[in-house]
């Protein structure tokens, strides 16, 4: 049971270790991007091209798609990403349980973005965790885990690309303990969870009252999506890719300094942030270069940036 493109390296491990993997549980298709085509979840596609049967309930827990499921009369159920909570019909039928694919380190960051919470939380390292599935947000018993370094550079997108290869690897060392019945049962600290819930629209918004390090970490923690934003001359402009600089005493969210390959944004502390991609609203992504040379010709040292709340 897996949704985005994070659970496709996982199916695909299960697959080439050789399991019967009997059918893949996923999302209905949605639309998608400005012309809302109706788009299949990776997990899907990847699926269709391994030969294995697809279910795609609106929701899990009407009577008809729980008879569909539990007719496959599963051994083992794994989700990794999966986007719906498991009622207990399920997660009491197969004889070796539901287990899960989470990346975090838990009992840290329970929820839905946790890769997104790690790196806007300033965190060094973060992981995945496969534990038993309860009628509770991420909470069973641990089995395994891994950790997974997190470099300055790191994005949403990098982060993703490495847990996901390392939750595959985790759970082809892990499913063999879980059938031999040698797997780990180990109960969770809840004094010591964090959560990771959606994230919001408030939390796209850059402060530059924070510190360097902490706008710099929400860009990249909101990248590739759902994009860090500020205001110029009230319009919105998503913030892509930017750098730390050695800051100058300015007011926060000042332009200090124009070059051609970006501009210089004075924040909260001694580190400021240098922009280097953006995109304008109503216009595709570009180089910092590319608008400051058309658009963005107006833009000029001690222009504010921040604006009005929409």
């Amino acid at each position: 049971m897996g949704t985005p493109d994070f659970s496709v390296p996982i199916l695909k491990k299960l697959v080439d270790d050789g399991y019967d993997v009997r059918a893949v549980v996923t999302q209905p298709d949605r639309p998608v991007g400005r012309k809302k085509v109706l788009t299949p979840p990776p997990v899907k596609v990847e699926a269709v091209n391994l030969g294995i049967p697809v279910f795609q309930p609106e929701k899990i827990r009407t009577a008809e798609e729980l008879e569909k499921i539990l007719a496959i009369d599963p051994d083992l159920i794994i989700t990794a990403a999966y986007g719906q909570i498991l009622p207990s019909e399920i997660l009491d039928y197969p004889k070796l349980g539901c287990i899960n694919v989470h990346a975090s380190l838990l009992p840290e960051l329970r929820g839905g973005a946790p890769i997104h919470y790690a790196i806007l939380q300033g965190k060094v390292k973060t992981g995945v965790t496969i534990m038993h599935m309860v009628e509770k947000l991420d909470a069973g018993d641990m089995i395994s885990q891994v950790e997974v370094p997190i470099e300055d550079e790191d994005d949403v997108g990098s982060l993703h690309d490495k847990l996901s290869s390392a939750g595959a690897k985790l759970l082809s060392e892990t499913v063999p303990k879980l059938i031999l019945g040698e797997a780990e049962r180990i109960p969770q600290n809840d004094e010591l969870a964090t959560f990771a819930s959606n994230i919001q629209r408030e939390q796209e918004k850059i402060d530059w009252n924070k510190t360097g390090q902490e706008i710099y970490d929400q860009i990249r923690g909101l990248r590739p999506w759902p994009v860090a934003y500020t205001k110029l001359n009230n319009d919105v402009v998503k913030i892509w890719g930017a750098q730390k600089q050695a800051g100058q005493a300015e007011e926060p969210g000042t332009i200090v300094q124009v070059e051609k390959d970006g501009f210089t944004v004075s924040t909260g502390d001694d580190t400021a942030i240098k922009i280097m991609e953006l995109q304008p609203a109503g216009k595709k992504r570009m180089a910092a270069a590319q608008f400051l040379t058309g658009a963005g010709s107006f833009i000029e040292p001690g222009l504010k940036l921040g604006g009005y709340d929409e």
